[in-house]
């Protein structure tokens, strides 16, 4: 039985700001590439100046998980035991490091972040009929779609739980506008899904609402806390919203070009499920007449065998699509860093932008 086993936990604004705040800012023929350092960017120093406040965090996560039906924490426990960077709650904390907060109200609020990444987690499982993530069985897998599904609604319930015992309405508008976001960005995903039509302006958008709107509320609340103005709050929203377009153009890369034990997912998942991820939109655009054929072919789901996916690996390769996918989450991820540029130096603030390097150099 699950219980209280100490599992070992690893150390939008609005939609229509949602809708337009990534594409319009950026041209292909202008990409601004965040150069990397000498030496491998790396999490640790965001690891390290987080690690005190993530123990809180992971008690307070490891708390409300519990239920009087068992299922529900084994349930929950089986993805949240799985590992993760923990990304999102990191950088609630590492946020309130820059502003220099000093209280710990922050803790349940990176919680509930974490919660309502885990339930999307849950959700997007099912939908995509996923079998495994970070290398192991999905919980769709191992406990079946309708009590997956039943969890993830449970721990959206735990986040806002979490929200209104902080007593701010505006971070309760903040993590409920991103959690609205999120959902509409899903179901974009879902209705572009095996349309080969779709473009890189869509994409974007889908990113920004499916997996940088979190990124940006997590970082935002942190502000909100410390009570500071509204050029902090903006200025960690970009930051964090930033960060979500280059963490996601990176695992759209990585799945093109990257093994299943880099990733913790089969490799070619993407394309057998017909997303229309940036490698494959350049990919299309830059094909000859023959090679559209098959992306149209494949996309649509007439060819998803193993030879069809080392085809389609081989013409990204040819087009160099993954460089090119890489060179737009440089882009982002530079927005990100510029977007601290109002904070003094501090420690907070380097892990913040190291992180942001992170994101680019993963699967190098």
């Amino acid at each position: 039985m699950w219980g209280r086993l100490a599992i070992g936990i690893r150390l939008k604004r609005d939609s229509t700001l949602a809708k337009h705040r990534f594409s319009r800012h950026f041209t292909p023929m202008s990409v601004e590439v965040l150069p990397l350092p000498a030496k491998t960017p790396s999490l640790t120093p965001i690891l390290s100046l987080t690690a005190s406040a993530m123990n809180s965090v992971n008690a307070i996560i490891l708390d409300r998980m519990q239920s009087e039906i068992p299922l529900i924490p084994a349930l929950a426990g089986h993805l949240i035991a799985g590992g993760g960077k923990r990304m999102r709650p990191m950088l609630t904390l590492a946020g309130a490091g820059v502003v220099g907060y000093q209280g710990s109200r922050h803790h349940k609020l990176a919680a509930a972040v974490e919660f309502i990444h885990t339930a999307t987690l849950l959700h997007d499982d099912v939908v995509d009929g996923s079998e495994t993530r970070r290398g192991r069985d999905t919980a769709n897998v191992v406990f079946g779609n309708p009590a997956t599904v039943l969890v993830g609604d449970f721990l959206f319930a735990r986040a806002f739980e979490l929200m209104v015992e902080d007593g701010s309405l505006k971070v309760l508008k903040i993590l409920s506008e991103a959690s609205a976001v999120i959902a509409q960005g899903e179901v974009d995903q879902l209705t572009a899904q095996r349309k080969i039509e779709t473009s890189e302006e869509r994409y974007l958008h889908i990113i920004g609402a499916k997996t940088a709107a979190l990124f940006a509320a997590a970082s935002r609340i942190s502000a909100v806390v410390a009570e500071c103005g509204e050029a902090e709050e903006r200025a960690l929203d970009d930051y964090g919203r930033n960060l979500g377009i280059a963490f996601q153009l990176v695992d759209d890369a990585i799945d093109y070009d990257s093994s299943r034990a880099e990733m913790g997912k089969n490799s070619g998942d993407d394309f057998r499920e017909g997303k229309m991820t940036l490698p494959v939109i350049l990919a299309y655009a830059h094909g000859t007449a023959e090679e559209r054929r098959f992306w149209e072919e494949a996309i649509a789901g007439f060819r998803v065998d193993d030879a069809d996916l080392a085809h389609a690996v081989s013409l990204i390769r040819k087009h160099d699509t993954v460089a090119e996918t890489r060179e737009r989450a440089s882009h982002f991820a530079q927005r990100a860093c510029d977007a601290l540029s109002i904070f003094p130096d501090s420690s907070a603030r380097m892990a913040m932008m190291e992180a942001a390097r992170f994101a680019v150099s993963r699967g190098y």
